[in-house]
């Protein structure tokens, strides 16, 4: 085989080793992060059960854990399909090593029967001598020459494919004690995932004959969400009507100004615009920051630290009851007691407001989209305060009823809601 072509198989399945190691580095970071989720989310579960009233915050969270749990034994599969296929690759590799090993070994062993044959510096001498001319035996002097280093290099060959047996041999014993180890864990896990459901399955029983109570309570917490969406809403459009005033009003003023200096405009007695407030006008900075922040869709960090998404965003079913429908105009994160909400991206804080005696909230403008972070017990942001991104802005309020310790999330384009699941980092 040319060696060009060997070595070209050589550099493609070195690259494809090194692909699937990279591969399993980053498998086992992401099972080293989804195990300290689970164990994040078994301190908020043991937390939330010693405070709570309602069992359905409870399942809400044991059902984060089930599907962290799910996540586990799905990435743990994946490890393991990984290792079989490099095992397999490696075997291929150990057969053929043995192969040519076989092939070199014989013919090493015809060779110094051979030479053992002609061993004698006579009869090499006489090769050379019995030549019919000089450059006759130029030439059997070569070959003898070269013939020694033909067996002299078959020799390393032979040294240099045995130690690589060698070594692909103790690799895949290695690999073979850690897919050991990989299929008990993922048996372990799925052991403890049944157990999980079972625990899950008993609770839901035992909310059963909370239904009503149940359906109520959801009820009324929607039409107090609807309440403060629409406030929200009544708020961001001020906060547009107010910004383009000005910028109209600066607008007006640099006319006025222009014609003093006896500069032409095109437009010296155009009437005073409409003010919107549905669309901000965006300063050349605004321009900038608003690009900045749809650039870095999928990419803004989390408004807390640890938690999960326990309440999606749009029309969705009850947890429990699937003919009860659910409405959020953001996401819900869980998250743990004491926890500090942080901006997702900089911007300037365009208001503060207090929903209830316990319940404030902090608008953050980026250019034309807002972020709004909502169920704070303290705000450590004042408006027209300049943030970077992942400041603190104030602490996550934990309720007194449930136990639960919850932000409420929202990013609007103007007065559009968007889901803020496709603009954060996936965990």
């Amino acid at each position: 085989m040319p060696k060009f072509l060997l070595s070209l198989i050589f550099i493609c399945a070195t690259t494809f080793m090194w692909a699937q190691d990279s591969q399993q580095e980053k498998l086992e970071e992401r099972k080293a992060q989804i195990q300290q989720e689970i164990r994040d989310n078994e301190k908020m579960l043991q937390s939330v059960k010693k405070k709570e009233k309602s069992a359905v915050n409870v399942f809400l969270i044991q059902a984060n854990k089930i599907k962290l749990k799910e996540k586990l034994i799905n990435t743990t599969a994946k490890q393991e399909k990984l290792l079989s296929n490099d095992m397999y690759i490696n075997q291929v590799k150990v057969n053929k090593l043995k192969k040519e090993l076989d092939i070199l070994k014989k013919d090493y062993a015809k060779m110094i029967l051979k030479s053992y044959k002609s061993r004698s510096e006579q009869s090499r001498a006489m090769f050379i001598l019995s030549s019919e001319s000089f450059l006759q035996a130029y030439k059997r002097a070569q070959y003898l020459k070269q013939y020694t280093n033909f067996r002299k290099n078959q020799g390393l060959e032979i040294q240099s494919k045995t130690a690589q047996l060698v070594d692909y041999n103790a690799r895949l014993d290695g690999q073979r004690t850690v897919k050991k180890k990989i299929i008990a864990e993922n048996e372990k896990e799925k052991k403890s995932l049944e157990v999980e459901k079972q625990e899950q399955q008993k609770l839901v029983n035992s909310i059963k004959k909370d239904k009503n109570k149940i359906i109520a309570d959801t009820k009324a917490k929607q039409q107090e969400s609807k309440r403060i969406d629409a406030k929200i809403k009544q708020l961001i459009r001020e906060q547009i009507r107010l910004a383009n005033l000005r910028a109209e009003e600066e607008r007006r003023k640099k006319i006025e100004e222009d014609k003093k200096k006896g500069i032409a405009t095109k437009e010296p007695d155009e009437p005073a615009r409409v003010v919107s407030s549905d669309r901000i006008a965006l300063t050349p900075e605004g321009k900038v920051l608003a690009a900045d922040f749809k650039a870095n869709r999928g990419k803004l960090p989390w408004p807390v630290e640890k938690g999960f998404i326990s309440l999606g965003y749009g029309d969705q079913p009850h947890p429990l009851y699937a003919s009860l429908t659910v409405h959020n105009s953001g996401v819900e994160i869980t998250t743990e007691s004491g926890a500090t909400a942080r901006a997702v991206f900089e911007g300037e804080v365009s208001k503060v407001i207090i929903l209830s005696p316990v319940n404030r909230a902090v608008f953050i403008q980026h250019g034309d989209y807002f972020t709004v972070y909502q169920n704070l017990s303290q705000v450590f942001v004042e408006q027209g305060d300049k943030v970077k991104i992942k400041q603190s802005i104030g602490k996550v309020r934990t309720s007194g009823d449930t136990g639960k310790t919850i932000i409420k999330f929202l990013i609007l384009q103007n007065t559009t809601n968007n889901n803020p699941e496709g603009w954060l980092q996936n965990r």
